[in-house]
């Protein structure tokens, strides 16, 4: 056994460990079988807090994500000559005064719409049953329209529908709380990690080994400036969408446009399929008007969704890392399932970085092995 030792440490002290793990094994199961015990119970307990504070997590990461959105906006002033320190005042100032014109002007009005959608919706089916192209296609398909229509229909004046959807109206008060005081959360850590971007990237980069941090440094660097851009040119290009739906939708004659086009700028910022989803929800709420509607609808969200393609996206996102489809649905599916909407937002410029991490470092380790 000495020999074994003696040779493992010659080896170095990598084989050291192993031949002192591989000791306890053998001549020691009892204690090793406790270590590992006591190693699993150490990483439940560590689990099940992460858990227990993962709606704190989450409003963290959303804080960061924000803040990354914002930088670029921030060295957009200081190309045009402001001081960062000025620059970053400017921005928080913009950032708190979009928030609170949401809450004072736009929110109000989407709140009293949403009721009002609500409210109105069963005059809205009826009027649709009314219609004559209605009552032809239900006598086209066989019934099996009005089958679907009766379907719907029952379902949505089901309350226990609604409480099954919503977990009963305490746990939607609860949620709607939760979701208050979250947001509020997230806006002050955002002002915060705005301000002290730079000073807490320096004081998480001493914690690197000095003999990598350059490097690290690097590459973190480049994640975030173009997870950063990413971020920025999704809500331009949300928000361009939005105000195109508000447009049309006025203009056809939809009811609650405003509703919906708030609705289409937070789906439209999962990238790829947002437009789709929207464009889908769009037309079918374009038919309580008339088919000619929704025809217009889906004639024009189709336009747009060429034009954002080939002449928004590529201007928008051309200093951003380029995610393949593939990887949006799959990281959107995965996010979504994890965390819903939130998620499936995250989930894209997460895996943004790691596009560019295996791009930057494991692609180029491979060509030099």
């Amino acid at each position: 056994m000495k020999s074994i030792e003696r040779r493992a440490r010659e080896a170095g002290p990598n084989a050291t460990r192993r031949a002192r793990a591989a000791d306890l094994m053998a001549n020691h199961p009892f204690r090793w079988a406790f270590i590992a015990a006591l190693g699993v119970i150490v990483a439940i307990g560590i689990v099940s807090a992460i858990l227990s504070i993962s709606g704190v997590v989450f409003s963290v990461f959303a804080a960061v994500f924000i803040t990354l959105g914002l930088d670029p906006l921030v060295r957009w002033f200081q190309r045009r000559g402001m001081k960062r320190g000025l620059a970053i005042v400017t921005v928080i100032v913009l950032f708190v005064l979009v928030i609170a014109g949401m809450l004072w002007l736009v929110l109000p009005l989407v709140i009293g719409q949403a009721v009002t959608f609500v409210q109105s919706l069963p005059d809205m089916l009826a009027n649709l049953q009314s219609q004559e192209w209605y009552q032809e296609a239900v006598s086209g398909t066989g019934g099996v329209l009005g089958t679907i229509y009766a379907w719907v229909t029952d379902t949505l004046s089901d309350p226990s529908f609604w409480a099954t959807v919503g977990g009963g109206a305490l746990n939607i008060g609860v949620a709607i709380v939760g979701g208050i005081s979250s947001a509020f959360f997230i806006f002050i850590l955002t002002i915060y990690f705005t301000a002290t971007l730079d000073a807490s990237k320096a004081a998480i980069y001493t914690l690197i080994a000095a003999s990598h941090r350059e490097r690290v440094v690097g590459y973190a660097e480049r994640i975030m400036q173009n997870v950063g851009r990413y971020l920025s040119g999704m809500v331009i290009l949300a928000f361009f969408n939005a105000v195109y739906s508000l447009i049309l939708l006025s203009l056809v004659g939809v009811p609650f446009a405003l509703v919906i086009s708030v609705a289409a700028f937070f789906i439209t910022l999962i990238p790829l399929i947002g437009t789709v989803l929207t464009t889908i929800v769009m037309t079918l709420l374009s038919l309580f008007v008339s088919p000619v509607s929704a025809v217009i609808v889906l004639v024009a969200m189709l336009v747009y969704m060429q034009v954002e393609a080939y002449i928004l996206t590529p201007k928008v996102m051309s200093k951003a890392v380029q995610v393949p489809g593939s990887i949006v649905l799959i990281a959107a599916l995965a996010g979504g399932t994890l965390a819903g909407l939130p998620g499936a937002l995250v989930a894209i410029p997460v895996a943004a970085g790691i596009l560019l991490i295996i791009k930057e470092v494991v692609v180029p380790k491979k060509a030099l092995s």
